[in-house]
């Protein structure tokens, strides 16, 4: 059922008093970063205000090399600027220095021109900011073999003589490294860094390490790991390639207290040896042999006479650049629900939930005794544990030193799973689970009086949080890999709830390196396995080319990105308007994974044409508006005729006029020309019709796959028929999301009835996220409006949902809606930060336009019956 109202009324909450005042500064959408290497960083900030409406109209930021420096400072005064802008505002002053600490803060006026108070100070910590910044060579163990282990140590002391004022040090392992300083891990970061195509870029890390270093004798010690840098294979992989056998960079720049710098570099005075890591695939697993550890191995005074000469190796290849996407760190530990034992010697332990990451097992015994863990997502009929749907064979396991209890985690491989099994000879103490997934800001919350919807809600959360990685994956066991139409299609689900400001110009930069000289944009990016037919070049995939750097602008406000990639999006869209047949696309994956009579796999209910040619129709529109925006018109205006050719080419072919329906009638069909503006204005309520008519014959389930469902659910909700949404997402009977539930899923699986051959934790097809914020709670960034300087709070309540309570703390600050009925009164809290407007809508009733603030709505509903 849904709610119409027959009145309405609105209350603003205010008080007496008035002020502005900024916080939560960020430099390139990032707290206090230490990294950067752009030379006119953008600084950003929030508002908060004492008082509802006021708004922001000038600023002043202030730039030093010091705290006490800002109040004369000598590095940027932009002075007051008339503006109401707050993000990504670029920095203007004087040419900075590598390796420095720069000190800011802001200070805004609001309408009645009244200053607010100064910040508190921020800073930034620049990296190397031009190629001449860069010393050092790249170094690797004389054994150049390309193996999955054992991997290197490295190690090399060096004496600070002098009080040190500041130190920065930069890292590079392709693939991976674990960086130590006197004795001690620096920072907490995992599979790092970032993997990217190592031919075109190379992320590095910065961190400040001031603190770490002493008077006297210093040491650093570096792991390598293979990551995706050297798949070399050995046990399950997904391919087999290597860019060359693990290879280091690092920097270390100090600055001593009377401003003299040295700097201590990677060249062929470093040492290395194997060290305790013996086997290391991204894929496959990790062994580590505890008897191999050296005590003291990173710390000054260590006796590495035995330890061999470096060799200095060629570059990767790539681009250096600073790493500014977030890290990926340990997220959350899980404790065993339930501990089995199937079999003599072997036992199995259920963490309770699908995640990503690796087991972490506390033992004794002694040394040379060993235990073997197999992590899974499902058990077999025996109990035992199961990779069917994961890829196998797939293992981590430890061998200890003997000397007590000792606790283990990989540092350099990560599968998804639920249970663990183990066996071996040493006693097992204890044994976890830590989900490891990138590091970005949560920025949504969303929870109904419909506690199914929160479970599926917390079902899709687990498999967003499993497969945000330094790449957005399918899944993290037997692909992870960067599948590009997941980035757009389940885009909005993905911004509602986590901060993308600093991924999605990684994910487009992905895309930029990965694309050929013909225009095509493969379906996987960084490409690190060239796959056939639509597996490599289908229309809907690469077509994340254009929608990823839209979608960073429509969210974030964030131009550059479209700058960027400005050249990627012609050079994609043209090479897609050379594989046209009379104005038509037909190749592709098309609806990959639809709901048809043989089972998932390529699309069965609805024509490619459809697919791929409605995709091409929509990348049109977006370059047309983003040439217009650029100051491209002679382009936009190319763009904009092909679009409406396009248009009239794909209604000619799919569009039945006496019928008003297109193509097969399937949903994917329906939902499409809807989504994109294609159908004719006069037959949009008969699409919509049919395609509600069509869920509810097949008793409230949709039939479309990964790339249709999104547009399903997006035409339902333009034309305001959260009704069949709300019944087709309560469905309790399979396929839907309740009967992934019942069937004891705990994050979503691949397939719409959790086939146990398919994946048990992957990403596609979470779409009703959006409808959760955007329908129900009716949270929708304006797209009149890019940047969020307006935003739209139209919900739309359903079923029996009675209130709704959600949250997203935007780039301009937290946008709150909670809504209730009692009886036939709707009630409706709106909260909206400085800076922002909002169009408030209530369904059947007028537009409210409203400033920042607290607002209430109140008004009278009408039901009317719905499917269920």
């Amino acid at each position: 059922m849904n709610f119409r109202f027959a009145g309405l009324i609105c209350i603003a909450a205010s008080t007496a008093a008035a002020g502005l005042t900024p916080y939560g500064l960020e430099c390139e959408a990032r707290v206090n970063p230490a990294g950067i290497d752009n030379l006119r960083p953008r600084l950003s900030w929030k508002l908060a205000a004492d008082q509802a409406g006021l708004g922001q109209t000038a600023y002043q930021i202030v730039v030093a090399t010091s705290p006490e420096g800002l109040n004369s400072p000598g590095m940027w005064d932009s002075g007051r600027v008339a503006s109401p802008e707050s993000l990504w505002i670029e920095y203007r002053g004087s040419a900075m220095h590598p390796f420095q600490q720069y000190w800011w803060r802001v200070r805004v006026w609001d309408q009645s021109l009244k200053p607010s108070e100064w910040s508190a100070a921020a800073s930034w910590t620049t990296a190397m900011l031009s190629p001449g910044d860069m010393k050092g060579a790249w170094i690797a163990h004389p054994d150049h073999s390309l193996r999955s282990g054992p991997l290197p140590l490295f190690r090399r002391e060096f004496t600070a003589d002098k009080p040190v004022r500041r130190a920065v040090a930069m890292v590079a392992g392709a693939g991976f490294h674990e960086l130590h300083v006197n004795g001690a891990r620096i920072g907490d970061h995992v599979l790092a860094p970032a993997w990217t195509n190592y031919r075109a870029t190379v992320m590095y890390e910065t961190f400040d390490i001031t603190e770490r270093l002493r008077p006297g004798p210093n040491a650093v010690g570096v792991m390598l790991g293979n990551g995706f840098y050297n798949v070399a294979g050995g046990r399950y992989t997904k391919y087999t390639g290597s860019f060359g056998h693990p290879r280091l960079w690092m920097m270390l720049h100090i600055e001593f207290s009377d401003g003299k710098t040295t700097d201590v570099a990677t060249d062929s005075a470093w040492r290395t040896r194997e060290g305790p890591v013996t086997f290391s695939c991204i894929f496959g697993g990790e062994d580590y042999d505890a008897r191999n550890e050296l005590s003291g191995w990173d710390q000054p005074g260590f006796d590495a006479s035995a330890w061999q000469s470096v060799t200095t190796v060629e570059a990767p290849g790539g681009a250096m650049r600073a790493q500014s996407s977030p890290p990926i760190r340990v997220q959350q530990t899980f404790q065993a629900v339930r501990i089995t034992q199937p079999k003599p010697g072997i036992t199995v332990y259920d963490l309770g939930q699908n995640f990503s990451g690796w087991p972490r097992a506390t033992v004794s015994g002694p040394a040379g005794s060993a235990v073997k863990m197999t992590p899974g997502e499902l058990l077999d009929g025996s109990g035992l544990v199961s990779q069917r749907s994961s890829g196998s064979p797939v293992w981590f396991s430890y061998t200890l030193n003997g000397r007590g209890s000792e606790t283990w985690s990989p540092r350099f491989s990560y599968y998804g799973f639920r249970y663990v099994q183990v066996e071996g000879d040493a006693k097992v103490e204890k044994l976890e689970g830590q989900f490891v997934h990138l590091d970005a800001p949560r920025v949504g919350s969303f929870s109904s009086s419909n506690e199914r919807f929160n479970r599926i809600h917390a079902l899709i959360d687990a498999a967003i949080r499993s497969n945000l990685q330094h790449v957005i994956t399918d899944c993290p066991h037997r692909e992870k890999l960067g599948w590009l139409e997941q980035t757009y299609l389940m885009g909005a689900s993905l911004m509602y709830n986590w901060d993308l400001r600093t991924l999605l110009p990684k994910t487009s930069r992905d895309m930029r390196e990965s694309q050929m000289v013909n225009g095509l944009v493969p379906d996987i990016a960084p490409e690190y396995v060239a796959f056939r037919g639509g597996f490599r070049d289908s229309p809907e995939w690469g077509s994340a080319s254009v929608f990823v750097p839209w979608q960073a602008w429509n969210w974030y406000g964030d131009r550059s990105v479209l700058k960027d990639s400005y050249l990627m999006m012609k050079g994609y869209v043209n090479y897609l308007g050379s594989r046209t047949e009379d104005g038509l696309l037909k190749y592709g994956l098309g609806d990959w994974y639809d709901i048809g009579p043989k089972g998932p796999g390529y699309s069965q209910l609805t024509p490619q044409g459809v697919t791929a040619t409605a995709t091409y129709y929509e990348d049109l529109r977006v370059l047309e508006r983003v040439a217009r925006m650029l100051g491209f018109e002679a382009d936009a205006q190319h763009y904009a005729g092909r679009a409406a050719e396009t248009r009239a080419r794909f209604n000619r072919e799919y569009y039945d006029a006496q019928r008003k329906t297109y193509a097969t009638g399937s949903q994917t069909s329906l939902a499409m020309p809807l989504a994109f503006n294609l159908a004719p204005p006069e037959a949009r309520a008969s699409l919509v019709e049919k395609l509600a008519s069509d869920i509810r014959g097949r008793g409230n389930h949709t039939s479309a796959g990964d790339i249709g469902y999104r547009y399903v659910l997006r035409a339902l909700l333009e034309a305001k028929r959260s009704d069949v949404v709300f019944d087709l997402a309560n469905n309790p009977v399979a396929p839907s999301y309740a009967a992934q539930l019942s069937a004891g899923a705990t994050s979503l699986t691949e397939a719409w009835d959790a086939n146990p051959h398919s994946s048990q934790n992957h990403l596609m097809l979470g779409h009703i996220e959006e409808w959760f914020y955007g329908g129900l709670a009716g949270i929708r960034p304006d797209p009149r409006s890019p940047g969020l300087r307006n935003i739209l709070i139209e919900p739309d309540p359903a079923g029996d949902v009675k209130w709704v309570k959600a949250e997203w703390n935007s780039p301009r600050g937290p946008v709150k809606v909670n809504w209730e009925t009692e009886g036939e009164r709707l009630k409706l809290d709106v909260e909206i930060p400085p800076g922002m407007t909002a169009a408030v809508r209530l369904p059947g009733g007028s537009i409210s336009r409203t400033g920042s603030g607290r607002h209430q709505f109140q008004g009278i509903i009408k039901r009317h019956g719905g499917g269920n």
